[in-house]
């Protein structure tokens, strides 16, 4: 680590002079932004207050980092932190010299943003429970935590056309999305052995696709050969030219499923004889004396350990006020074997509590976010943050939350939204029961703010489908047309998927009312 950090230190020197050029009108938003993403930090619109995205390997959160970030935070005087859809935290609206500054003393200390942007292979996903889930195949982390180790200590030298997601489920369910990913890996046992199956070309954003079945089960110990393999495909195949095809799945549409698979049937052949990349993890012993609990709660998960609990806190949009923040490492510093582990869906679980722990944990949490899954929905930051944002994402969700809160409907009945304020699907809005995409359109004459509608889709091994799309919907009418949708599904007490799979013409009815 220490010949990468003096590399990634000397980026930082040329990086600051280069983010001052910027400021003074001296280098334009694109050739900056093409520049800044590898190192994970983002103009905002205004183009005088920045964005970095920390790595945090997987999602597996240590106070290191935290009290870290927490440090930064605080000197910048900011109100809140930005937990993200991929287990990464980000500070926002900072100025250069405090990117910089934070950059060179995350890297002295083990904290990296190198490589959290651009055209770089991004933080390695996993199901934030795996090592305490009742229902994982095996603890995928250590595999995760290789991969994602593997990246960073030559993440300079990468050169691909454009980002590579990698990542890793412990089970069917697929919390980090491993169905619709450059490479997804997915923890199964057969014969009482444990392999990895493996899903190749999806992706999330235009023309999204789920990933295309590896025919072979995968020994674990082998995953990074088949990381090294789809990397030099995608570095050999994919589109330099087009910003706009230079995804993964683009090539699996170019060559068709067979040819791609045996494409990377060849890259993998070739990388197996000429690198030697087994890994050998140990497994991790969750030996902590449990206390059973008999409170209830939907944020309360049990662990497959006897009498150990995780408990997950959801600030509404990712936004995690400091003050909570604090209260958080404060109040898990001295829990024994406690752990923070960032989901997929921009919050946090705190894992490996006992019942008394996870009692007290669930009442000072409470106040953070919603118990209920639509208030525990995913939006992108949007406007007015983001350089490329349509619409105001994260505001759209209060305004539903608000909507649901002032007429005192807390029936769990609607799914998580995903809601982006873009068609780059930061949100991933096309893998929800219910998303949107932000954008403007003609309405009557007028340029409106709407968001597209998506329907239904879901992940999971072998059954991932993506959302319909159903039209567009006026960004103002969202929460009622949202009530609506809750108020038939509650009536006909039926789970949201059975409630769009046998009432088509009450949702079709529902969304001709508000479609334009």
């Amino acid at each position: 680590m220490e010949n990468l950090n003096e590399i990634l230190l000397e980026e930082v020197k040329s990086f600051r002079k280069l983010g001052h050029k910027f400021l003074n009108g001296e280098v334009s938003k694109m050739d900056f932004k093409g520049a800044s993403g590898g190192m994970g930090v983002y103009a905002h619109r205004s183009g005088k207050e920045f964005m970095i995205r920390f790595r945090i390997p997987s999602g597996i959160a240590n106070r290191k980092d935290l009290e870290l970030i927490y440090d930064f935070a605080k000197r910048y005087e900011l109100k809140w932190i930005h937990l993200t859809t991929r287990q990464s935290i980000q500070l926002h609206g900072i100025n250069i010299d405090e990117v910089c500054d934070s950059m060179e003393e995350g890297i002295n200390k083990g904290l990296y943003s190198r490589g959290s942007g651009g055209n770089f292979p991004r933080n390695v996903a996993i199901s934030p429970l795996s090592g305490v889930d009742k229902d994982e195949a095996f603890d995928v982390s250590p595999y995760a935590l290789a991969v994602g180790n593997y990246f960073l200590n030559k993440v300079y030298m990468y050169k691909l056309p454009r980002k590579l997601k990698v990542a890793f489920s412990n089970n069917s369910k697929d919390f980090p999305h491993a169905g619709a990913v450059d490479l997804g890996f997915f923890a199964v046992r057969e014969d009482g052995k444990e392999y990895f199956k493996a899903y190749l070309g999806g992706g999330l954003g235009r023309n999204s696709r789920v990933g295309i079945e590896f025919p072979e089960l995968i020994i674990p110990e082998d995953v990074l050969y088949h990381v090294e393999a789809m990397t030099q495909l995608f570095i050999n195949e994919g589109d330099y030219k087009n910003k706009n095809k230079a995804r993964i799945r683009y090539i699996v549409e170019r060559m068709g499923k067979e040819k791609f698979i045996a494409c990377y049937k060849k890259h993998l052949g070739e990388v197996k004889e000429s690198n030697e990349l087994k890994i050998s993890v140990e497994e991790k012993v969750y030996d902590k004396l449990g206390v059973k609990t008999l409170v209830e709660s939907k944020r309360l998960v049990e662990q497959k350990q006897k009498g150990l609990y995780s408990v997950y806190v959801h600030p509404i949009g990712g936004q995690l006020s400091i003050d909570d923040f604090k209260l958080i490492l404060d109040e898990t510093k001295n829990i024994q074997a406690s752990e923070i582990r960032l989901s997929m869906a921009e919050g946090l679980y705190i894992r490996n509590l006992d019942g008394k722990e996870a009692e007290r944990m669930l009442d000072i949490t409470e106040h953070i976010g919603g118990e209920n899954r639509l208030e525990q929905s995913i939006a992108c930051i949007g406007v007015p943050t983001c350089q490329v944002g349509i619409l105001d994402s994260q505001n759209v969700l209060r305004e539903i939350i608000t909507y649901f809160r002032e007429r005192n409907f807390v029936e769990d009945v609607l799914p998580k939204l995903y809601i982006s304020g873009c068609p780059n699907s930061c949100s991933a809005h096309e893998i929800g029961g219910i998303g949107f995409c932000g954008k403007k359109k003609n309405v009557d004459g007028q340029i409106k703010e709407v968001f597209e509608v998506y329907l239904g889709g879901k992940l999971g091994i072998a059954k991932a489908r993506l959302a319909d799309y159903h039209g567009d919907i006026l960004r103002e009418k969202l929460p009622e047309f949202l009530y609506k949708i809750a108020l038939e599904v509650k009536e006909k007490n039926q789970d949201f998927y059975e409630w769009i799979e046998r009432n088509q013409c009450d949702m079709k009815k529902i969304l001709y009312k508000y479609r334009v």
